[in-house]
């Protein structure tokens, strides 16, 4: 690097932490669609129909979605998934935190392929959110109840 980009670098604000549990809320979503490397659109779609559906992402406009989106994005590209579920956790209550891993867990099958990556995801999600592994194991096997294509043949 030159010193033009060191300085540059230097100069760049550092991110603000996320601000409230609707942020943190978010942001484990996105984390968990983002985790094993790829943003697949029905993922993304996934994603923002889930979000949506919730207060207060419901009351927000379009344009709010999109600026919190993409700030989430920005951060989980600079810190990773660990670091953004890790200031994501305690910004959220027990019940938050059950709600977010069982968001996670729909978010990673929505493409109907659960990676070991994803699993690896799911597994430390569960962990870092202080969920009783008992409980977590609970909450990933009705979500893939749900998701199972039973009618399939």
């Amino acid at each position: 690097m030159n010193a033009a980009q060191d300085a540059a670098m230097v100069s760049q604000p550092p991110s603000p932490p996320l601000a409230d549990a609707a942020e943190a809320f978010a942001a484990i979503a996105v984390a968990a669609v983002a985790c094993d490397g790829e943003l697949a659109s029905l993922e993304a779609r996934e994603l923002r129909q889930q979000l949506e559906y919730r207060r207060p992402y419901r009351d927000a406009g379009p344009e709010a979605m999109i600026a919190l989106l993409d700030r989430l994005l920005h951060l989980l590209r600079k810190q990773g998934w660990r670091e953004l579920v890790a200031q994501a956790a305690p910004l959220l209550s027990g019940e938050q935190r059950e709600t977010a891993l069982a968001l996670a867990c729909q978010l990673t099958q929505a493409d109907h392929v659960e990676s070991s990556v994803e699993q690896g995801f799911l597994d430390g999600l569960g962990q870092q959110l202080a969920i009783a592994a008992e409980r977590a194991s609970q909450i990933r096997e009705v979500i893939a109840v749900l998701n199972r294509d039973s009618l399939a043949g």
